[in-house]
Order: structure tokens, then sequence, then C-alpha cells
């Protein structure tokens, strides 16, 4: 029996690599035919399943148990076109997409591509793309994937351009790669009020979107609020939340229904209809969430929408973290709970950035700060900020400021979001930068994991403001740095921090997803199974690896 299995296989071998010498524009013609392929490979998928199991059952004592698995794996380095196979791609991508209106939609220009390949809030190795096409449809995605396909290109997407972690840059090596900017796809195709659902392209913004809403009257919001100018396709594929998750959860809640998506075969599938829940099948949907577009191109996706809520904002100071902390647990877990829409934390050194910067008219003490955000009727809302401010007294804070109007609201809340900016101002040094980083940990190991960061941080001499998301056990560092030197104790404090988030059984990025930045620490979180599962599931859906190498994976080294 274990003769004839392994003549099976050679015969399946040999039938495989016949299948790989066809030439990949032969292979696949159009999205038509791939669903044809897709149809043929589920069937020779299954029909290797079964001979792999009766060939798994009879030849298992044939192999030694003590092999390492890891030692089993293919891991060959992909094969890409080179500078020749880019011309000529070049010139195809120019005849399917040209010029108008003095508007070029194909471009190789050094100076555009720098703006698709490298970002100014990234410190991590970028790399230009080849060639950059502007695409605006689903149908313009599947002719420029096709083309790099057939000549072995990389294809990187890019919308917003907002993230931190080197997700969009161009591939490490030669060719760089076709950079797909889906920006110019930002339509809002359905709304369905009475379903309290809406349809949008890639490149929509979720501030566009919730001020479209509110422009026509809709009483409805899209509640995740990552940072400004991001995109809907960019939020889905790195997993994104902001500072309403407290209450309304991540990208890998329920606010995504459905995408539509480009497989690296060229293939456009739907991931499932416009229900609000289904148990058909588990959820394809949420295989391209956090997925960083290494799996598929996401063109367009259904979102859920809830109801806009009246908010209003208090501040309270505290003399430490732990005590801050302490009473957001109970607060949260207190019967008016379900009115907190927000939870910031603003440390000591982000309020005295606040006060330096000057961007309000008033000044806080300088001690740590929580920032609440209230939702609900006006009932509602008083009740809760009485029940917030008996609770964050009786954890030692004496400062507790609830706002009396929507502008004094506003105004606090104001504070939060220039955090960035603040930080940026407070060394009254021109050449300041900032390297900006996430971690998350179980809201209770919070206190322990600023402390410690805190404390590394002022060992090394390194200037920092800290916000958190601290309902959810998720801080933001703002590391500053003026020079190279300064760089590189970034650098390592930024190290230690991950290292030590996993220690208290958290992770490597709350939200800002892996990229190029995060990728070495994910086999120390998830285990060297869960990152052979995520590569296993990688080669199946691009065995060619087009789909935005170098990012998200660990690399084999670096496990």
């Amino acid at each position: 029996m274990l003769r004839a299995s392994r003549q099976i296989l050679r015969h399946a071998s040999k039938r495989a690599m016949n299948a790989r010498s066809i030439p990949a524009s032969v292979r696949y013609q159009s999205t038509e035919t791939a669903k044809t392929s897709g149809t043929r490979l589920l069937a020779s998928l299954a029909t290797a399943s079964l001979i792999g199991g009766t060939i798994g059952f009879y030849a298992a004592d044939a192999v030694t148990s003590n092999a390492p698995r890891s030692a089993q794996r293919n891991y060959e380095k992909p094969k890409y076109g080179g500078p020749n196979e880019v011309a000529a791609a070049k010139q195809e991508l120019l005849q399917l997409f040209p010029s108008k209106d003095g508007k070029e939609r194909v471009t190789d220009d050094k100076h555009k591509l720098e703006a698709y390949g490298f970002s100014p809030n990234s410190y991590h190795e970028e790399h230009l793309h080849s060639l950059v096409v502007k695409v605006l449809s689903t149908e313009d995605v599947v002719k420029v994937v096709n083309v790099a396909r057939k000549y072995r290109i990389p294809v990187i997407a890019f919308t917003g351009g907002t993230s931190l972690e080197g997700h969009y840059s161009g591939y490490q090596g030669n060719p760089g790669g076709i950079c797909i900017d889906l920006s110019g796809m930002n339509k809002i195709l359905e709304i369905h009020e009475a379903d309290s659902d809406v349809v949008v392209q890639a490149g929509v913004k979720w501030e566009d979107l919730n001020h479209a809403l509110e422009e026509k009257g809709i009483p409805l919001f899209f509640p995740l609020d990552p940072g400004p100018g991001a995109s809907i396709s960019g939020m889905m594929s790195t997993g994104c939340s902001g500072t309403n998750a407290v209450r309304y959860g991540t990208a890998k809640a329920e606010w995504f229904l459905n995408a539509t998506v480009v497989l690296p075969n060229g293939e456009v599938i739907k991931t499932r209809r416009r229900a609000r829940k289904s148990s058909a099948g588990f959820d394809t949907t949420k295989l391209f969430i956090g997925a960083e577009g290494t799996l598929g191109i996401i063109t367009e996706a259904t979102l859920r929408l809830t109801p806009k809520l009246p908010t209003s904002v208090a501040v309270a100071q505290f003399n430490d973290v732990s005590s801050a902390v302490s009473a957001v647990t109970e607060v949260l877990q207190s019967p008016m709970g379900a009115h907190v829409q927000c939870i910031e934390l603003l440390d000591n050194h982000m309020m005295e950035a606040i006060n330096h910067a000057g961007l309000s008219g008033h000044t806080y003490p300088v001690k740590d700060s929580l920032f609440f955000k209230f939702q609900g009727s006006p009932l509602a809302i008083k009740e809760t900020s009485k029940i917030v401010q008996d609770i964050v007294k009786k954890h030692g804070s004496k400062d507790f400021k609830a706002a009396k109007n929507s502008e004094e609201a506003e105004e606090l809340w104001n504070h939060r979001k220039v955090a960035l900016w603040s930080s940026l101002s407070w060394l009254d040094d021109a050449d300041t930068r900032i390297w900006t980083t996430d971690v998350c940990v179980p809201p209770s190991r919070l206190p322990e994991l600023v402390g410690e960061t805190k404390k590394d941080l002022e060992a090394h001499n390194i200037k920092s403001t800290i916000v958190g998301h601290v309902g959810d056990g998720n801080f933001h560092a703002f590391l500053l740095f003026r020079n190279d030197e300064e760089l590189e104790r970034v650098k390592g404090a930024v190290h230690r921090m991950v290292h030590r988030a996993i220690s208290l059984d958290g992770t490597c990025t709350g939200e800002h997803g892996v990229g190029v930045g995060k990728k070495e620490y994910l086999v120390e979180e998830l285990g060297e199974g869960t990152v052979e599962l995520m590569r296993s599931i990688k080669r199946a859906v691009d065995p060619l690896n087009l789909f935005n190498p170098g990012k998200l994976y660990p690399d084999k080294e670096n496990k």
C-alpha cells in the first residue's frame, strides 16, 4: 500500500509541476476563467485530501515521529520577474489605463512613487514600488492583478496611507512591486437606513461616511474611529479600532457584514450576503480582516451602522495610573457602565505637553488623567456623570470636571484629539519627531505595563507621552527623538515594551497592525503552530506570494 501511495504522489507531483509550467496568462484569462479554475481547484483539493488521508494512515509508521515538523516545510523564496517584466507590465497597463484629461493612471515617476512607498510617520525600513496604478472599480483591480500575475510582480494595495507599521511600503527587493491605489474608489454605493447598514467602496474614509450620513439627516453612524484619514479597506486590513472600542468593539467584531475581494488568481468573491447574521459556514469576511492585504484586495464592503446618541464629556485627575485603572474597572462594571462610550488615559507627561502647547485656554493639573465620554439621553448622561464622579472620588481623584454644555464638551474632548500635536511641540525643537507605537494587555495589567514602561523610558532618557484606551488595556506611546542616536534608543525601548506586554498575556499591537514593524514578535505571542497555520492559509490562497509580500508573516529566521 505504501509503494502504491508513493506512486500516486509521484504522479500527482508530476501533474502539479506541469500545471506550474503553464503561463499564468493561459491559466487565468479572466475572472470567469478564474472561477472555473477555482471550482477545479476545490475538486482537486478534495481528491488530494482523500489520497493524503489514506497515505497518512498507512505511512504513519514509516515516518519517524522524532523529525521536527518545521524541518519538513518548504520555505522557498518566491521568484519574481525582473526589470524586463516590469517594463512589459508597464506597457500593458498603459494600454489598459490610458491617461485622460492629462491625468496619469499609471506612473513610475520616482517622486510620485515616494509618496506611496514611504510614510512620514514610520521609521521602519521602507522601499519604493516599481509602478503605481490608480483604479476606480473592482474590474480595474482585476485587470492589474492579472497583469501582475502574468509577469510575477508583487502587488501592494494603498488607500488612506495612514498606517504606521510599514504596511504599504514596496517589496524589499527587485522589483518593488505594483502599488494599486484604491483611494479613488471613494463612493458610498448604497445606504439602507431601515437595515442600519451601508455599502461603500474601499477608499471611503470613515469620517467622510459619518459626515455624509449626518448631512442626509440619517441618525446613524459608523462607530470605528481610528486615526484621521483612515479608509475602510485599510481599517479592515489592519483590524483597527479607536477611542470608541470600549463600547462598540473593534474591526474584528460584527461591523463588517461582508466584503468584495479580489483574490491573487484574479477571481472576485463576495464573502457573504447582507443579512445581519449568518451561520452558513465559517466567516470568510474575517479571513481578510487583519490580513493586511496579503490574502486579497478588498474593493467594497457592507458596514453595520448604529444609532448616534447624544454625548457629553468629563475629566478626572489621579495621583497614579493604578488608581485611575481601578476606577475605570468599577465604572465599567457599574449599572451605568453601558452609557460610557470612551475612557481615555492621558499620563502626566501628556497633560504637561497639552498645557505647554496652549491649544486651549484651559490649563490642567499635571497628573494622570481620565477623559470620559458619556452617551444616552440627557437624564442618563446626568446620572452616569454623578455615579462616575462618586467612583473616581473613592479612588483618590480630587479633580473632576464635567462639561456643562455641548461646546464645553467639544473643547474638553479636543485635548484628547490634539495629543499627538501637543507631544510634537513639547520639546520646542523643530527637529522633533515621534515614533508612535501601541501594545495591549488585559486591563488589570495596564498599571504594571505603564509603570514599568515609564521607568524604562526615564532610565534611557527618552522623552515620551502616553495616551491609552484604558477600558481595553490598550495604550499608545509617543516617543520623541531628534537625531539618529536618540532614534536607536527609542527602537530599543519599543522592543522592550512589546516583550513586556506579551509577558503580561498581552499583544504586540492592539490596533495598529503588524506590517513589517511587529512581525518579529508574532511567534512569541501566538506560538509557532498558530503562525504556521497563518502561513499555510497564505500559501493556499496566494501560492505565488504576490500580495504584499514581506509583511505580517514572520521571516523564518525570526521565529
